[in-house]
């Protein structure tokens, strides 16, 4: 008679077996957001792990996933949690933010806290609250301060997005050398790698997801890596010790954040990020003016100027003289300048430890053009590029901040320029480590950024930075960022293809503000290499890629050439009172349209892809009995990005009401830009 063989396996099965079917039929705790239309449920397994679910409108859009940490030191928090208590709460609020697309924003959610504690010895207490949104859901971990938890030393993060449907993905890499600057690919979810987030899902119904994280303080980055089928999983950014994350106390993590919708415009038009940071800590904004800039800049991109002192030194006082006369002759109220201070000469990328942000270099008078600007209405804007000596940049904060009030500087651009993982952290003791950019010490360098350029009343426009999540709500003078491709690749070898714009505007806009620099009207690079766009494109991307501080690239020369289509980029302005995204989809196309804060007017931008489109589109965003000019600047009927003809552009006017609608018709790698000049009552 043959005995059968019982192997570990086979125990181990017997035992899953065993375990109680109902353990996850029946949720512990659940909540609906306010309107109804999301529901969160969370369960425990018979092994006492957590996992929750979420719907909308009853479809499933994430199956069972799975919650916990891991720790270097200690047992990983995920077995063994036993269900203590849930509560929740509603809220609904309506704030006004200093600058941005929208002044009002609403804040209406229903907050779910449920409370976990380990049936073990250890008994570690968990929580996990979530607030949900009629659009989205937002959830974190807390812990309160517990003997058994004194220090958690985070490896990783358990948390699991298991989505209930394949669906096709936007998403760039996480953790290679170049940090954000990525294109974007558009994948198979379940053929997505290590993503940084925002990652943006069309599901198979054609619903819309895009995952991320808001309110990212005292934590490092979160990216998400595919585990299998369409689940992915938290990956931490490292930082320069053997933990992730460090944190004592009472902690909680930032909020993993869903944005859910029907269609690609309306996980644009969501509030969700900001909603989920705290309220502005700073005070009294009004010293902050949104605006555009002109800058010493686009020449060194193309490299007929250096940085460096020389003869090609571009930050001379003539240089930015003439810099601030064309911003002054044309209404621009700042300029940039790079390439100031002392620090540049010699190998300065990830070697910024002879930088100096008090200190010019003797070809730029500070002073001098710090009267010349203020006596033409035009401000500077500083430039401090830390080539990565992040503490390096630290020990200067007062002094530099100082120099940039003590000369009118409003706004100071920042700059991380090394490779990923090479940032330089100098402890107390002198020891020195190496950062990621998005690692939990990178985090709280931009946050001492922040603070401490506040006090002198400088905003911040942060370069090679840390991911957007929200924070500009809590810190308002955190104005712009990078963070992604921007217009500098259009200068070099391997240049932005027509379809990274209408990308960018469903993943990486998501974050928050985009130093995009656009308007480069010439339309070529280094050795005069096209540009693949049309000249009306440069035109809607300052409608489509927000930005409270938005740069005219371009040279003025290059904008003597073209001053038909300059006069667009000299009207818009860069702060609103509204904003709508009328069509779109990842990587195809857009069309938004914005109302200028404290007036009447109203400004268009579409842009597409490789691909010419006609996009009809109603202007019942218009008010109702006002007649209004459109001044149109549009892809002639022959423009397109492939050659020469990426130029043809035609400038019209019409007048229109909000009962009517137009037209647009979009070449190859082209756009259309509109300024509805409000005229009275029709």
């Amino acid at each position: 008679m043959l005995k059968k063989l019982v192997t570990p396996a086979t125990l181990i099965a017997a035992m899953l077996a065993a375990t109680p079917a109902a353990a996850q039929d029946k949720p512990v705790a659940e909540a609906s957001s306010p309107g109804g239309v999301i529901k969160v449920a969370l369960f425990l397994d018979g092994d006492g792990r957590v996992s929750y679910t979420i719907t909308r409108r009853g479809t499933p859009i994430v199956a069972p996933s799975r919650l916990g940490f891991l720790l270097t030191d200690a047992r990983k928090i995920e077995r063994s949690l036993g269900f203590v208590s849930a509560e929740t709460r509603d809220f609904d609020e309506t704030w006004e933010q200093p600058w941005g697309e929208w002044r009002r924003i609403r804040n209406n959610y229903r907050e779910l806290k449920v409370h976990f504690r380990e049936t073990t010895a250890l008994a570690r207490v968990m929580d996990v609250t979530f607030r949900l949104y009629d659009d989205g859901v937002g959830f974190r971990y807390e812990f309160p301060d517990q003997p058994n938890l004194k220090a958690a030393n985070i490896a990783d993060e358990l948390t699991e997005f298991a989505f209930a449907q394949d669906g096709t993905a936007w998403w760039k890499p996480a953790f290679l050398w170049n940090r954000e600057e990525y294109l974007y690919n558009k994948t198979a979810l379940s053929a997505v790698g290590t993503a940084d987030t925002p990652v943006t899902i069309k599901f198979a119904d054609g619903s819309y997801a895009a995952l991320h994280e808001a309110a990212l303080v005292d934590y490092s980055g979160m990216a998400v890596a595919r585990t299998e089928g369409n689940t992915l999983r938290a990956a931490l950014t490292p930082g320069a010790g053997r933990a992730k994350v460090t944190k004592t106390g009472a902690w909680s993590t930032p909020w993993r954040t869903l944005i859910l919708s029907d269609d690609a415009p309306g996980i644009y038009m969501s509030h969700l990020m900001l909603n989920l940071n705290e309220p502005n800590k700073l005070g009294d904004m009004s010293w902050f003016k949104p605006g555009k800039f002109a800058g010493v800049w686009w020449n060194m991109i193309k490299g007929d100027w250096t940085w460096a002192r020389g003869p090609k030194h571009g930050a001379t006082t003539a240089n930015v003289k003439h810099y601030i006369d064309f911003a002054a002759a044309n209404k621009i109220p700042n300029v940039l300048v790079e390439g100031w201070n002392v620090g540049w000469d010699g190998d300065w990328f990830g070697n910024g430890n002879d930088m100096n942000f008090a200190q010019p270099t003797e070809d730029f008078d500070a002073d001098a053009l710090a009267a010349y600007g203020k006596a033409k209405g035009v401000r500077l804007i500083g430039h401090h590029e830390t080539g990565g000596a992040a503490s390096h940049y630290e020990s200067q904060f007062d002094a530099a901040f100082k120099f940039a009030a003590d000369h009118g500087e409003m706004v100071v651009k920042t700059g991380y320029v090394t490779d990923a993982a090479q940032i330089e952290r100098v402890d107390p003791d002198g020891t020195k480590l190496r950062e990621w950019h998005e690692s939990q010490w990178m985090s709280n360098h931009h946050l001492r950024v922040l603070q401490a350029a506040a006090k002198y009343h400088v905003a911040i426009d942060s370069h090679e930075p840390i991911k957007g999540t929200g924070l500009q709500r809590t810190y308002p003078n955190w104005v712009g960022r990078e963070g992604s491709r921007g217009m500098e690749y259009n200068a070099w070898g391997a240049k932005n293809p027509p379809e990274h714009e209408a990308n960018l505007v469903f993943t990486r806009m998501l974050e928050g503000p985009m130093d995009f620099t656009p308007g480069v009207l010439s339309l070529t690079g280094q050795g005069d290499s096209p540009i693949l766009s049309t000249e009306a494109k440069q035109l809607a991307l300052y409608v489509v890629l927000y930005a409270p501080v938005v740069m005219a690239a371009d040279t003025p020369e290059n904008y003597a050439k073209h001053m038909g289509a300059f006069q667009f980029i000299k009207d818009v302005p860069t702060d609103w009172e509204e904003t709508r995204m009328l069509n779109g989809e990842p990587g195809d196309f857009t069309t938004i349209v914005r109302k200028e804060r404290g007036g009447e007017n109203w400004y268009l931008g579409a842009i597409t892809d490789e691909q010419a489109r006609t996009l009809d589109v109603a202007l019942d965003f218009l008010t109702p009995g006002k007649t209004y000019l459109a001044q149109i600047y549009r892809d002639g009927d022959d423009a397109t990005y492939e050659t020469e003809k990426r130029h043809s552009i035609v400038i019209e006017q019409r007048r229109v009401t909000s009962a009517d609608r137009l037209s647009l018709k979009l070449a190859p790698g082209g756009g259309q830009a509109i300024r509805f000049v409000a005229q009275g009552k029709k």
